[in-house]
């Protein structure tokens, strides 16, 4: 059944680019005028891409069957190859402002050394920096990895609290992080919220907010709670394939037809 939607949805992608073709070439040699162009282009859009009604469950279902084609974003793939929390913990911390292959070279460097809280704290802050660098702001963040593994060591017996209140009094932990860590470290169901994630939930129209807080709490009340632990997941990929931040690639989009394209000017 999604295998058969998302071939639709990619059909009516083709047939819409010929037509965009056409309509071009023919404006260019002037056999068009320009309002004839823009009737045309109208009634195709609506003609051969209708816009469904929007459904969360056959969006995440489409989403999913597209994902095995896609590469896991990069805190889900350490997860997934059995990092502990405190593991996840770091791991998340060294990817904010940073990107997944960076973060990726980061963790294998300093998870050669260091695995734990203690082990962290006898490699020293300097150390830290070193082999953590190119990840962004890695002076701040090797001061700040020195500070939470004290934190732990000494208010949680060397583990990672697994409550987000907790989470969040730790240095340079937000919701995202904590959020994240109570996902992909503890297997929690948990909503995080990243710039992906605040991104298409707008776009495709499931919420309406102004900043990853309020979508994150939008989602509390509205995403079916069975989503939760995967909606990062599959957003995050999606962002980085096809759905990115300036001229998406709606052409190719399996989700395309229940999309609002809320806020989307320029498409591929």
């Amino acid at each position: 059944m999604c295998s058969v939607y998302v071939y639709i949805c990619r059909l009516h992608a083709i047939v819409l680019n010929l037509l965009f073709s056409e309509v071009y070439f023919c404006y260019q040699e002037g056999l068009l005028e320009f309002r004839v162009v823009e009737c045309i282009l109208y009634i195709g859009m609506n003609v051969v891409q209708k816009k469904k009604k929007f459904n969360i469950d056959l969006f995440v279902e489409t989403l999913s069957a597209a994902y095995e084609q896609w590469q896991a974003p990069i805190i889900t793939f350490i997860a997934n190859r059995g990092a502990t929390a405190f593991e996840v913990l770091v791991s998340t911390l060294l990817s904010l402002r940073t990107k997944d292959e960076v973060t990726c070279q980061a963790t294998v460097r300093l998870f050669e050394l260091a695995r734990t809280p203690d082990q962290l704290l006898a490699l020293g802050e300097q150390h830290i920096a070193r082999l953590i660098y190119p990840v962004g702001f890695y002076p701040t963040k090797a001061k700040r990895l020195i500070s939470i593994s004290r934190i732990l060591l000494d208010d949680y017996a060397g583990c990672v609290p697994d409550t987000l209140d907790d989470l969040l009094k730790l240095p340079g932990v937000g919701r995202k992080t904590a959020n994240l860590v109570l996902v992909e470290g503890f297997k929690k169901d948990a909503i995080c919220v990243d710039t992906h994630v605040h991104r298409i939930s707008n776009r495709i129209g499931y919420v309406s907010t102004k900043t990853p807080e309020q979508t994150e709490f939008a989602l509390r009340d509205k995403l079916p709670r069975m989503y939760w632990v995967s909606y990062n997941e599959l957003l995050v990929a999606f962002g980085q394939v096809l759905c990115r931040p300036v001229s998406p690639f709606c052409s190719k989009c399996p989700v395309s037809d229940m999309c609002s394209g809320c806020g989307v000017t320029n498409t591929r």
